[in-house]
């Protein structure tokens, strides 16, 4: 398991509207790429975060 995952969060008028969770930076900039085509009015960001913070 890596140490490191990548959380994708997507929002709408501020709000948060969906958040996926990526094993590497590519799948989540990957999601990142397709989603601003499908829904332009959405915000996404992707962060780096620790696995531990994520699963017990």
């Amino acid at each position: 398991m890596n140490e490191t995952m990548w959380r994708c969060d997507q929002l709408r008028a501020g709000q948060l509207y969906n958040r996926m969770m990526f094993d590497t930076r590519e799948e989540a900039e990957e999601f990142m790429q397709k989603m601003r085509q499908v829904e332009p009015d959405q915000t996404i960001s992707v962060e780096e975060i620790e696995a531990r913070k994520v699963w017990n």
